[in-house]
């Protein structure tokens, strides 16, 4: 789902001290009044795997969207076919989802991981429904390209329940593989790219259904997400960005969201200190994919205005952080926040190897790793995001990078790596694997490691064992 934010601001610094534009949005905030207007059923699917894992993950556009829809008045009702008791909670609001194991689909019979649905159970989810007046409409999101069966699950089991009702079809599977959706999701509607106009124009041709206009070219008409609505929340999900700058080679970004926008430092901060008062919450988990790109004014200026004022929150950066960006005066400024879950996205450290992104050059490493020790960061808190699975890659590469990584006082972290349509490196990847990447979503799996000739458990194990080391 598209979202609205201004471009990058240079604010002066009188206007760190003073924010009125809280007032003229402040009508947005509030919880919608009692009104006419009918249900809109919401819904996050599960997810279909082999392994999932919640990494600080909660369906941040979903959740902007039901707070749009709800400052126009609707009656939204969110599903979350996530937020179920963690079968083992990790730190700061992450866990493991619980699991059912089921037959695995046909395209990965024989693969040697058990195959299952995460999440709340098939009754839990008819329990819910059953408790629901009937939509006028039912908004159903997608995230990994390979987790569709679960998407297909989630709208075939709610036609059970509400059989007259459309159903509209966003996210990134849509955005990806949209011609897939359309014949194998079961939704009326595929919206595919950015959408939130997309889905409030057909959300206004269903009959029963209407609203006032809603100013989309105003940066600052967008209400918060609907946060209250989110289940067992334990952290704030936050988007001080849209898009990405770069545009790397294995990356869809920029698929998903063409243009990089980037909301005001200020009203970043009313947004942390509206959800800590609401939720009292105080661990933040950042979404953005280029958080760092000119922090002196966007980060820094969000920092400096929660210090100024006192509060106090701990930070996460699952996402990544660009290492070329971490200057001693940002690494001073992480620290001092409190940045706890610190990851660096850095593809490959092998020295003179061939590099896939756009965001990383010689030397740049060193020096940001050097700054964050000097702040005070250990090397059990920074992580180092390593690509492995990717087309033709060697494996001495690989291991390269981790003992580059270890000898600088970090902790690799291996990312595997997934196949997507419509990237630089799909013909690639399509090039690479046995699988019939194309027409099958399936295969997309980084747990397949679909561009390796065939599977090898020794051979990720190996290297594995030699991130882990230490």
């Amino acid at each position: 789902m598209r979202l609205c934010f201004t471009t990058p601001p240079n604010p002066p610094s009188a206007e760190v001290r003073e924010f009125s534009q809280s007032q003229r949005r402040s009508s947005l905030r509030q919880p919608p009044s009692p009104s006419p207007n009918p249900c809109l059923l919401l819904i996050n699917p599960w997810i279909y795997d082999v392994a999932a894992y919640d990494f600080f993950a909660r369906p941040l556009g979903l959740l902007y969207l039901a707070g749009l829809l709800e400052a126009h008045g609707f009656d939204v009702r969110l599903l979350d076919c996530l937020a179920a008791p963690y079968a083992r909670p990790g730190p700061y609001g992450t866990g493991r989802y619980p699991k059912e194991v089921l037959p695995p689909p046909a395209a990965l019979a024989g693969f040697p991981r058990r195959y299952g649905r995460y999440g709340i159970s098939e009754a839990s989810f008819h329990q819910a429904l059953t408790q629901m007046p009937p939509p006028a409409a039912i908004l159903v999101t997608s995230l990994m390209t390979y987790w569709y069966p679960g998407v297909a699950a989630a709208i075939r089991l709610a036609r059970e329940h509400f059989p007259q009702t459309p159903v509209l079809l966003g996210g990134i599977y849509a955005t990806l593989c949209p011609e897939h959706a359309r014949r194998h999701s079961g939704a009326d509607l595929v919206v595919a790219g950015p959408g939130e106009d997309a889905v409030l124009q057909h959300l206004a041709s269903v009959p029963g259904i209407s609203f006032s206009p809603w100013d989309s070219t105003d940066p600052e008409a967008l209400p918060y997400p609907a946060l209250h609505q989110a289940a067992g929340l334990g952290f704030i999900p936050l988007l001080t960005s849209r898009g990405c700058p770069f545009s790397c080679d294995y990356c869809a970004s920029g698929l998903i969201a063409p243009r990089y926008q980037r909301r005001s430092p200020l009203a970043v901060v009313e947004e942390l200190l509206h959800w800590q008062q609401r939720l009292n919450l105080t661990q933040v988990a950042f979404y953005d994919d280029a958080l760092l790109v000119e922090a002196e004014n966007h980060l820094l200026p969000v920092l400096e205005e929660l210090a100024r004022r006192g509060a106090s929150f701990r930070f996460h950066t699952p996402n990544a952080l660009h290492a070329r960006f971490i200057n001693r005066t940002v690494a001073h400024w992480l620290k001092r926040a409190h940045f706890v879950t610190l990851r660096l996205g850095v593809e490959t450290a092998a020295p003179q190897a061939p590099r896939l992104d756009r965001k990383l050059a010689e030397d740049e490493l060193e020096a940001a790793l050097r700054y964050l020790h000097e702040a005070g960061f250990s090397h059990r808190d920074i992580g180092v995001y390593l690509l492995l699975g990717l087309p033709n890659q060697p494996d001495e590469e690989v291991a390269a990078s981790i003992r580059r990584v270890r000898a600088l006082g970090s902790t690799p972290i291996l990312a595997l790596y997934s196949p997507i349509p419509g990237t630089r490196l799909w013909p690639e990847a399509l090039a690479a694997s046995p699988y019939d990447l194309e027409h099958e979503p399936l295969y997309h799996n980084n747990s397949l490691f679909p561009c390796w000739p065939q599977f090898s458990w020794e051979r990720y194990t190996r290297l594995k064992r030699l991130a882990q080391e230490g």
